[in-house]
Formats: structure tokens, sequence, C-alpha cells
């Protein structure tokens, strides 16, 4: 018997690992005892519950109201109904909660599966503590998601601190707010409060520019976008110092900011400029972090750090304690917390069988839903920096999107998108893109980057015109250069576009 147990069975990455050990069950040397644990009340999952689906339902309001807003051909905008995002949210997460649960049920009911509603606690090395019974394991697999990170900051103890959990479910607004970090979190939720909920916000970044990692030009847009389309200060190179609470029972944040390109030399001198911001409240988008508290880990070998879960899902001192999704801190995405699920699974049957675990390795793929997905941002594959650092060569093409007037005709026209080519074989390695519909491409580039499609084979078709186009142009610039290497003639660029 082979006893395996998921912490967290009701998540994204927990359902992936139960799925994949029960349709391989078949491959194990014994049979398979499957213990399927979770506390959640009620149970669902973080994605479904807290995270990307509830978030989507509120975007998609304030993406309405903006569209409509924006636009100079229509008449004035509809009021904000935040009462009935909240409800109608509600009632689309209850109906997603309901059919994660239903599938975990119907997975318990299969033979040697079990589901406990309550919390465990490791008590030692693989061995559980739960519903009043001691379970001792062969595996555990743990998947208990993230909670908000809040930063570590004098007297933010005595200041009411909101997070995105807190947006989620916010029925009315303050005037104004501080908001602490400038990621993914706040890049989507940012615009949100600031269109349905009316919010004067100040946004406080460490960089000089949102999507640091990213071609400069990438952060500089969106800078662009969230001032003048949404009215949102950013104070880029900024650091948080210490914050007070003021006598009307707002916040006041006392910050550092530095020159850009100066920050962390000047940092250290503590030689910045003083900056003083006050607001009804305080909102902290300052990322998640894994939600490991009360697992009881300090009786067990486990001792989390960076990089304590290793590619395949294992830990650095337990080899059969496997932590997946959220809760390893790796790269806390949907996506990847199923795919890191599904490499669990695998790689227990593998040892069980006596062979080596496989690491598990995936194309990034990041969508960030910003300018309430008006202007959502696209990154799939290589960026222009981690293609050099390969030193492969590679062709770096960029296409704004105001080059092609289908974005014109909708209204708009701001952003821009890049093609990583590799220069000796053609095969497309990355792409950016931050634009209107960017996140409806991104399935289509991750199939270009993982198939490793060369873009002179791609089908030179004449396509009803639509944003795609934008990849059109990219392609044939590509293609240009390639020939141009190759000493030979590029197919004459056909489309016609507006200037």
């Amino acid at each position: 018997m082979v006893h395996v147990a998921i912490v967290g069975a009701y998540g994204s990455a927990g359902v992936a690992v139960a799925d994949e050990l029960l349709e391989r069950r078949d491959a194990l040397p014994a049979d398979l005892e499957l213990t399927l644990i979770d506390d959640g009340d009620p149970g669902g999952g973080l994605c479904i519950l807290r995270g990307c689906m509830p978030s989507k339902e509120l975007l998609s309001a304030g993406e309405h109201r903006y569209l409509a807003r924006h636009d100079d051909r229509l008449e004035g905008a509809p009021d904000p109904d935040p009462e009935q995002i909240v409800t109608r949210k509600d009632e689309h997460v209850s109906d997603f909660a309901e059919h994660r649960r239903g599938h975990v049920h119907d997975l318990a009911d299969r033979a040697g599966v079990e589901l406990i509603r309550d919390t465990a606690r490791f008590v030692d090395d693989r061995v559980l503590a739960v519903d009043g019974r001691r379970l001792e394991t062969d595996y555990v697999v743990v998947a208990t998601g993230s909670v908000p990170n809040i930063p570590d900051l004098p007297v933010i103890d005595e200041v009411p601190v909101r997070t995105s959990d807190d947006v989620l479910d916010a029925t009315a607004f303050p005037d104004s707010g501080i908001v602490m970090g400038h990621g993914y979190i706040s890049l989507e939720l940012g615009p949100y409060l600031s269109e349905i909920g009316g919010v004067d916000l100040t946004v406080i970044e460490h960089d000089e520019r949102p999507l640091e990692e990213i071609e400069p030009e990438y952060g500089d847009a969106l800078l662009e976008l969230y001032r003048d389309h949404f009215g949102i200060e950013v104070l880029t190179t900024t650091d948080e110092k210490r914050l007070e609470p003021t006598d009307d029972g707002g916040v006041r944040l006392i910050a550092e900011r530095t020159r850009d390109g100066e920050r962390d030399e000047a940092s250290e001198r503590g030689c910045g400029e003083e900056l003083i911001v006050e607001a009804d409240a305080l909102y902290a988008f300052t990322g998640r972090q894994p939600n490991l508290d009360g697992l009881g880990l300090e009786h067990t070998r486990l001792e989390p750090s960076e990089g304590w879960v290793s590619s395949t899902m294992q830990t650095d001192s337990d080899d059969r304690v496997f932590v997946v999704g959220d809760a390893n801190g790796r790269e806390p995405i949907l996506h990847v917390a199923k795919e890191q699920g599904f490499a669990a699974g695998e790689n227990i049957v593998r040892l069980e069988r006596g062979d080596d675990p496989e690491p598990y390795a995936n194309v990034p793929h990041h969508v960030i839903f910003s300018g309430l997905a008006v202007y959502p941002f696209v990154r799939i594959g290589h960026t222009p920096a981690t293609a050099a650092e390969t030193q492969m060569d590679e062709i770096v093409v960029t296409r704004e999107a105001s080059s092609d007037g289908v974005f014109a005709t909708k209204g708009h026209p701001e952003g821009r998108a890049t093609l990583i080519v590799n220069a000796a074989d053609g095969t497309v390695l990355g792409y950016q893109g931050l634009h209107r519909h960017a996140d409806v491409m991104a399935k289509t580039m991750q199939l270009a980057v993982e198939m490793k499609l060369d873009v002179r084979e791609v089908p030179k078709r004449a396509y009803h015109p639509t944003t795609p186009e934008i990849i059109d142009g990219l392609l044939r610039d590509a293609c240009s250069q390639l020939a141009e290497r190759e000493d030979c003639v590029a197919e004459p660029d056909s489309e016609e576009t507006i200037p």
C-alpha cells in the first residue's frame, strides 16, 4: 500500500495531484491509499474564492465603464453599482466553488480515497494529526496556497490595512488611498478602485517603472496610461519608511524618493528626498506569501527558505514531501500550480517504480490584466534580455499598436508588442504585448513558442482585419530581417497600415 496525503485538496494544485495519481494508479507497484485534506469553508481553492476568478468579475465591470467613459462618441458614463458587482461576483464564485467541490467529492467516492474536512498539522516527519487521528503516510503533498504579504513597517499594526481580499468584497470606498506595491495585484486592482470606487490613489513603486524585468518602454507606457487615463499618481523610485495614523482616522506615509538610476546608492546614504503622503486608507498590494503557518513544520525536518523546493517539487530535506502551487513560492500562477501538481503526482509514481523524478520546467506564460484588462500585458517565453543571456543570436522586432489601424478604430491605439526570434533557424522564442486584446493572443503565441514555429513557415493569409494584425506585422518584420541575414529578398509587405 502506498499512502499519499494531500493537504489543501480543494485548490488547483491539490486537485491536479489527486487527478494525476488516480489516473496513473495502475502504474504503481502497490495499491494507492489517497487521503484528501482541506479545512476551507467553503472549499474551492484560492483562485476560485479569492484570486483570479473573482478579480476578473470586478475588472469586467470596471472595463465596461471605462470603455464607455473613454469613448468620445458617447455621452456620459454609467454609474457603478458596487453592491451589484459584489453580488454577482459572489454568485459566480459560489457556482465555481460548488463545481470544484463536486469534483473533489467525486474523487473521494472512488476506492481507496478519503476526504477529511479538517485542519492538518505535522507532528513528525510525514505524520499528520487531523480530525483526532494520527496519519502515518508514505508521501505528503502540501498545497495550501498563499496569503497576502503585509510589509514589516513601523506602526503598521496601528493602521487599518486593506488587501486584495478586502477589495473583492468592497461596496463602499474611501475618497483617497495609498497603495504599497505596484506588481500584478496593484496593476489589476488599482484602476478598479479608481474607476468604480472613485478613489484618488497614490501608488508607491520601488523601481523606476513597473515590469522592471521587461524592456523599459513597456513600464513607461503603463506609467503614462495609469497617470493619464486612470488618474493614478505613481511615485517611482520610492521606498516606504514608516506609517502614522492621522487624527481623522486616515493614514500618513513617510517615504524616501531618490532620482532615477541612483536609488540604491542614495538610499544607502539616506539622502533621498523625504515625501509625506496622507490618505483615508492604506492598501497593501505587496504580493502574497506561502500559507505555511500553523502546519507544524517545526515538528519535521522541513525548513522553508529560498529554494527549499526543487524543480521536481520535492523539498530539499525530505524527498517524500512535495510542495506545489503558491505554497512553494516558486511561481504563484494558476496554470503553473496545476502543472506543478501534475508533475508531483507523476514523480510520486516514478519514485515508487524506482525511477528518478523528473524536473518540472515551463515556458513563462504570464498575463497581467492591467488597465482594467483594456491594456493587458502578456509575456510568453523569452524576453530580449533573457534571450541575450543564453548567448543565442536573436532577432528582436517591435511594433507599436498605433501602426495598425484596427487599434485606432477601437479607440485604443496605445501600446506595443515585441517578438523574439532565433536568428539561426527562425523559430519563435518569445512574445510580449501591451495593448488592447493582448490577452487573447497569449495562447496563440504560447503555441508558437512551445511548438518552435519558424516565422517563415507561418501561412501568409489575408485575414479579416482585427487586432491580431499586430502579430502579422511582427512576423513580416522578422522574416525581412532573416532574409537580410541570408542575403535574399523577403516577400513584399502587402498589408496596408495606417501611420
